[in-house]
């Protein structure tokens, strides 16, 4: 299988977490990470906007060929749910404009595709995912959970999509 870049997005309307990895057969490498910080007291659809372009930039600088996306949760709080929601579209958004195939992954298998347990806690979590990318150690150091977070769902992808049981429902054809 040739080299592949994939982007993997942690969304957020506060944060929203970015991570690019290279894969070469079994070889995974760091390509950079990062986090999106819309304006707090911006408008909603300036956040979103923001949102939009910030990860225009970032899949213009690093050209991935694929993209990963953790699912949405639903929460107690009802508006928090669709706020989260209304930043994933933004994001897709971007993601599907860029022509980048979209996968999405629930947060428990992400945990245990990349540790091996789907109620991994973050810790157990971030070890893997440095000892995986140990060269995105200083990144993450300035980027934080969410940047971890984005590189986990982009492993995650690449673990799913190289899986001889790998199920292309779960697959989101942009474009």
């Amino acid at each position: 299988m040739p080299k592949r870049c994939i982007l993997g997005v942690d969304p957020g309307l506060q944060k929203t977490g970015w991570g690019v990895i290279h894969a070469d057969n079994n070889q995974l490498s760091f390509a950079g990470c990062g986090i999106i910080r819309p304006a707090v007291k911006a408008p909603l659809a300036e956040r979103l906007h923001y949102l939009h372009r910030e990860l225009q930039t970032i899949i213009a600088q690093h050209m991935p060929h694929e993209a990963a996306l953790e699912e949405t949760f639903v929460t107690a709080n009802g508006a928090s749910t669709l706020k989260l929601g209304q930043a994933r579209g933004a994001l897709m958004l971007s993601l599907s404009t860029a022509g980048l195939d979209v996968h999405e992954y629930a947060a428990t298998l992400v945990k245990k595709s990349v540790v091996g347990v789907g109620r991994a806690d973050k810790h157990q979590v971030g070890m893997m995912v440095q000892t995986l990318l140990p060269t995105a150690r200083a990144e993450l150091e300035k980027a934080g959970e969410d940047a971890l977070d984005a590189l986990a769902i982009a492993i995650c992808h690449i673990n799913h999509s190289n899986s001889a049981i790998y199920d292309r429902k779960i697959t989101r054809k942009s474009g």
